[in-house]
């Protein structure tokens, strides 16, 4: 009898779970048998590892080959295990030594003919693996450039079965992966494909969008097709600075996991923009999945922005559902087999034409919906989602001479960005030693305790209170959009000025 022991990784969301993989070749009917909770795909490695060890010309055991998977109560799914397993036979039949493989990690699909084949969710595993220090992993070379992204851990990219068991045996130097150390996220080099000079005749409008970026809230763009509704959101990212690094490993992980990361990218140093149909399911919206759990819309949106045009043509639920993640920041999927939490903190662009007809209000002659029509359509953004929402701005079709005069007031992407960029750093000065990074990220009990403006300040809002125009988390959203616009004005505290400014965008403005 041989015992092998090896490492590998679980999923659980965007969370590692190190797995313990052990391999027990004895005597008894020749069968490999797997425990530990595997799924489907786990389950059929059996097959996939004897053909990738025989086609690599190495002996197969003839015995009684028992793998087990532990911790036993955690459910294993994917193929990734493939790797483990096959090192973890050959260490108990003495292919390899077993000493060597007993705190490597290993990571990896085996094709027939012994190929190590990519897998999802690379960077998540390399991250939960190195948290406990020092560690070391045996990825795919495909997977290479996404695993070194993880700093304090030894990255061994591998193409074959056979380069791995040679390397094993042999102790010669490790396969080094292309890229030997990550120090920071690469800065963009090409200019976007749009950019927020394209918009005329909205200046309202690209303010909103300013100061959205500026402090990271929601908008919501009412009007008429054609006057710019989809043009602003789409335009949103370019005002955005980098992903600051720990930022930038949480989107990466999450596109990571749902298998969406471009191999040409394995960093994503950029914002993120996700912009589902509205025919999209709960499950696509929010994630979800029969078997793996997979992370929705609102999680790749995680620090970038999430747009939803003709957002009342959504189905309610699928609206509704957004509230718990535009709250709390993450997102609870439950499922029989368990829960999974993915972040999910992200900002909310909706858009919706005010008729089913889309006719504008300055165009009632030609609108056939009659206020009933109008009133039902837009009912289906509930009172409760809209008061999440930190700005609403109606926007109305240009004329020819406001196209024309608002022409030399249009600025580019990049200079306001400058702006949103100094109003952030402002705001990180001040918010310096705590979690938050942005002021949309400030909770209410700290909002109203540090960071409350003055009573004269607060005059406009207290008095949309106490007529009941305004709820109290609408003072909150309020408030944070006020400090957003002192940000931008270089102020050390919001004035009445900013306060009537923000609460004006929060009733809606024209």
């Amino acid at each position: 009898m041989a015992v092998a022991r090896t490492r590998s990784v679980a999923l659980v969301g965007v969370t590692g779970r190190t797995v313990e993989v052990e391999a027990d070749v004895g005597k008894g009917l020749a069968g490999i048998h797997l425990i530990g909770l595997p799924d489907t795909a786990l389950s059929e490695a059996r097959d996939r590892v004897r053909s990738a060890v025989v086609n690599s010309s190495y002996p197969w055991p003839d015995a009684r080959i028992i793998v087990s998977l532990f911790p036993a109560s955690l459910p294993k799914r994917g193929s990734q295990f493939d790797l483990a397993i096959a090192v973890a036979i050959l260490g108990a039949a003495g292919v390899v030594p077993a000493q060597r493989i007993a705190d490597l990690f290993f990571l990896g699909e085996l094709g027939l003919d012994g190929r190590i084949r990519a897998v999802r969710g690379v960077l998540p595993s390399v991250l939960g693996a190195a948290g406990q220090g020092g560690v070391t992993v045996v990825v795919p070379s495909a997977n290479s450039a996404e695993a070194v992204l993880v700093p304090d851990a030894k990255v061994i990219p591998v193409a074959d079965l056979r380069q791995l068991v040679e390397w094993l045996r042999k102790g010669d130097d490790p396969p080094q992966p292309e890229v030997e150390e990550y120090v920071e996220p690469p800065k963009a080099t090409d200019a976007p494909d749009v950019d927020l000079a394209d918009v005329v005749g909205q200046p309202v409008a690209r303010r909103a969008l300013e100061v959205c970026a500026a402090g990271g809230h929601n908008l919501w763009l009412l009007g008429p097709p054609g006057t710019g509704k989809t043009m602003l959101a789409e335009r949103l990212p370019t005002l955005l600075p980098e992903l600051e690094l720990d930022h930038a490993l949480e989107v990466t992980a999450i596109h990571s996991v749902a298998g969406v990361l471009p191999s040409s990218a394995p960093m994503m140093c950029r914002p993120p923009f996700v912009s589902p149909h509205h025919t999209a399911t709960a499950a696509a919206v929010i994630g979800g999945g029969s078997t793996i759990v997979r992370p929705g819309a609102v999680s790749l949106a995680h620090r970038g922005v999430l747009f939803m045009d003709e957002a009342p043509e959504f189905p309610r639920h699928v609206l509704d559902a957004l509230r718990q993640p535009l709250e709390s920041g993450r997102v609870t999927v439950s499922r029989a087999a368990g829960a999974v939490t993915f972040p999910a903190r992200f900002m909310l662009v909706l858009a919706a034409n005010p008729c089913p007809c889309a006719q504008g209000e300055d165009k009632e002659d030609a609108c056939r919906c009659s206020p009933t029509v109008r009133r039902r359509y837009l009912g289906r953004l509930s009172g409760p989602l809209l008061d999440r929402i930190d700005m609403k701005v109606t926007v109305a079709r240009s004329s020819r001479r406001e196209l024309l005069a608002d022409r030399q007031f249009v600025e580019p992407s990049k200079k306001v960005a400058e702006r949103v960029l100094a109003a952030r750093e402002r705001a990180a000065k001040r918010l310096a030693g705590t979690q938050w990074r942005s002021n949309a990220e400030i909770p209410s009990s700290v909002l109203h305790a540090d960071f409350r403006p003055s009573a004269e300040a607060m005059h406009p809002m207290t008095t949309c209170l106490d007529a009941g125009t305004l709820t109290a988390r609408g003072l909150d959203r309020v408030v944070r959009v006020a400090w957003t616009l002192a940000d931008l004005a270089d102020k050390d505290t919001p004035g009445q000025d900013e306060t009537n400014a923000a609460l004006g965008f929060w009733l809606g403005v024209r």
